[in-house]
């Protein structure tokens, strides 16, 4: 055991300790309870603070799956849509408990949605500059992109690891690297190593400005490496920054 822990998890909201049993507490510093891990616990707590009214919300959680915040987003929000990317199926068709979405092209309606949720998905993703236009096209006035992505890259510029060449093939600019995939055994693959200057790329793409939410805190269960959770906003009113007025 690595280190533990008494505290209240954000996730299942019981007292319990908390326990890492290896170093790398981004996947392995647990609530014993819910089986949450530090990343979930920061989303559920982002989107609890910055938007209390979550539950009467219109939700897309990208890439879902049946356990942590996900599990909670389903359970509790009236009107959650949780999806995956199947290649083999139309995009906007039911499959297997999940909506077939392309995250780069996605099939909701202009303004349709009031939040979507991503866990570690755009460091995935090729075509990240589409990604963040669809995702502000889709949201309503006032409405949010919560998500988690590493920022390996802090402060140094982020980096494009693998691209799509003419033919579709993967031309890889560094060594290939793979993190797991709920509905696929050959995992994902990193096409982007982010730094901080996600902030101006989303800018850059969608016209939206992103905050960059930072939690340490022991006794909600969070600590760990890559823990930032990012708020992109779209304005209330065309135009004028202001208040969220989803909450």
């Amino acid at each position: 055991m690595i280190f533990t822990n008494s505290g209240i998890c954000p996730y299942c909201s019981k007292a319990v300790v908390f326990e890492a049993r290896q170093a790398w507490l981004r996947d392995h510093y647990v609530c014993p309870s819910c089986g949450s891990i530090p990343r979930e616990r920061a989303l559920i707590w982002t989107i609890e603070h910055f938007f209390p009214s979550w539950r009467n919300l219109a939700i897309h959680e990208c890439s879902a799956v049946f356990r942590g915040a996900s599990s909670r987003l389903r359970a509790e929000c009236r009107n959650y849509t949780p999806t995956q990317y199947f290649t083999n199926v139309s995009p906007g068709k039911e499959y297997k408990s999940f909506r077939c979405e392309n995250i780069e092209r996605l099939t909701f309606p202009d303004e349709s949605i009031d939040l979507h949720v991503t866990k570690d998905v755009m460091e995935h993703v090729f075509d990240p500059a589409s990604a963040f236009r669809e995702i502000a096209r889709t949201l309503r006035p006032g409405g949010a992109h919560v998500f988690t992505t590493p920022l390996v890259n802090k402060e140094r510029n982020s980096e494009r690891r693998a691209q799509l060449g003419p033919d579709g093939a993967v031309d890889h600019l560094h060594p290939a690297e793979y993190h797991g995939n709920p509905v696929s055994d050959k995992g994902s693959l990193v096409t982007m190593h982010w730094g901080y200057d996600i902030t101006d790329f989303i800018a850059s793409s969608s016209g939206l400005f992103t905050t960059v939410v930072y939690i340490d805190q022991l006794d909600a269960g969070i600590r760990a490496e890559y823990i930032e959770v990012l708020v992109t906003r779209k304005p209330a009113l065309a135009g004028a920054l202001g208040p969220d007025k989803s909450a």
